[in-house]
């Protein structure tokens, strides 16, 4: 009896001893379980195909790999706020999707260079814009990871500028005002160049400087806003607006000239092909109307654009999943063939190798799966690379470059010359005063390049 008590006591204790381990281990289990989850934050895209795809893509991914995954969509305009306020609250999404470089934001960022460098070896060359657009040179630091970019070519109306003779579109930004003024005064159809603050207004503004000798700094970072060239392309927009456009161009948003073009009231505009995806669906009369140009040239036979969104992922420093944020963009780098088909074309990869059907001879641009008419309309496209340039141009995508975009300093220029407000030489004298004090603001960060080299 005595023994049976015995073994009874021990098989208790055992029991006890189980129970307490079992439980000793599961707030170590339950949180191991809590890192494997991954909140990303993100515009929506152009493209409602895309986050469709995209939300879809994501979770499957996260099934297969044990991570709880959520998707949280924000209208373009609001992913700066959003992330600002996630860095001064210091909590909030593990990955945030930038559409410009944001270099401003690099120091609530966590370095990149090695997601980055193991990206290269996997998939070989990234082109120079998205290396550009996620690379502080002054500080060896990826402050982001680019994965893709959209080129922004000239969307025109192909039946207007037959009948004023140019059915080819323009080459030139003086066929566009040339033409664009015979367009509206023979046709009643006006141009869609915004002065406005917005993302669109900003890419054209930029074209324009650029395609007139002018930039907002060298490329030793030194502010250059204020030169002929760019009181020569002030006026060149001043001609434009009072020739072939309305008022409207100064309260456009991000839509505006994809809904103008869509309904017919535009003859030209600088964007992506989103626009014209969206004709495609529902006014199929003017999508096949609608044909592409690559940058325009100016007075100096040269033209540059920017690209129309660069996708830059970031991830905060106040994530705690950085590792599975990380796992997570080299499945989607790998798997950039299906980020391309399902945005229809828009998302063009940061590295070739992983999207080959998109350039390839009779790949996608020539054949667009999407039903063109005729199907190589896209084709021009192939050569985006060749004339697309970062918003630093010639410089970096720095942090004063970023804040500068983020202040809307330049199509604000263009708008107050435009509506008289102000002479060119006082426009862009009042933009280098602007610019100067954020440049020495980053400088003083120790973000930006000195003055002089």
């Amino acid at each position: 009896m005595k023994n049976k008590i015995i073994i009874g006591m021990s098989v208790l204790v055992v029991l006890v001893a189980l129970l307490i381990w079992f439980f000793g281990l599961m707030p170590t289990r339950i949180a191991i379980e809590g890192e494997k989850e991954l909140k990303i934050l993100q515009w929506k895209h152009f493209v409602p195909a895309y986050d469709i795809w995209f939300d879809a893509f994501v979770k499957k991914w996260g099934e297969d790999n044990g991570v709880t995954v959520s998707v949280d969509h924000v209208d373009i305009a609001n992913i700066v706020k959003s992330a600002a306020a996630e860095i001064a609250a210091d909590e909030g999404h593990d990955l945030i999707e930038f559409v410009t470089p944001p270099a401003d934001f690099e120091l609530g960022m966590m370095d990149l260079t090695d997601l980055n460098q193991e990206a290269q070896k996997r998939f070989g060359r990234q082109i120079s814009i998205c290396r550009e657009s996620s690379f502080n040179s002054t500080t060896n630091t990826f402050y982001g990871f680019c994965h893709g970019w959209a080129p922004d070519p000239g969307n025109y109306r192909k039946s207007l500028w037959t009948a004023v003779g140019k059915p080819g579109g323009p080459n030139t930004w003086e066929d566009v005002v040339v033409f664009g003024m015979k367009i509206k005064q023979d046709l009643g159809v006006g141009m869609g160049i915004g002065m406005s603050q917005e993302i669109d207004s900003n890419m054209a503004g930029r074209a324009l400087l650029w395609s007139f000798g002018a930039s907002v700094q060298d490329k030793d970072e030194k502010v250059v806003i204020n030169s002929p060239e760019t009181v020569a392309a002030i006026k060149y927009m001043i001609r434009l607006y009072k020739n072939a456009m309305t008022d409207e161009i100064f309260n456009w948003n991000a839509a505006s000239n994809n809904q103008a073009l869509v309904a017919a009231r535009a003859s030209y505009i600088l964007n992506s092909i989103s626009a014209y995806r969206t004709a495609q669906k529902t006014i199929e009369k003017v999508a096949d109307d609608i044909f592409f140009t690559s940058a325009l040239k100016g007075p100096g036979g040269k033209g540059f654009a920017s690209a129309h969104v660069i996708n830059v992922y970031t991830i905060p420093k106040f994530s705690k999943n950085s590792d599975t944020a990380k796992k997570f963009l080299l499945y989607l780098a790998e798997n950039y063939d299906q980020a391309v088909y399902n945005s229809e074309l828009y998302n063009f990869p940061a590295f070739p190798s992983t999207a080959p059907k998109l350039i390839a001879p009779g790949g996608w641009l020539d054949v667009d799966p999407f039903g063109s008419d005729p199907p190589g309309k896209l084709a021009i496209l192939k050569s985006a690379e060749e004339w697309t340039v970062n918003i630093g141009y010639p410089g970096p995508a720095n942090a004063a470059i970023g804040e500068v975009f983020n202040s809307f300093i330049i199509p604000n220029m263009f708008a107050r010359a435009a509506r008289g407000e102000m002479s060119p030489e006082n426009a862009a004298a009042e933009a280098e005063r602007l610019i100067n004090a954020i440049f020495e603001k980053w400088r003083d960060k120790g973000l930006v390049g000195p003055k002089t080299r």
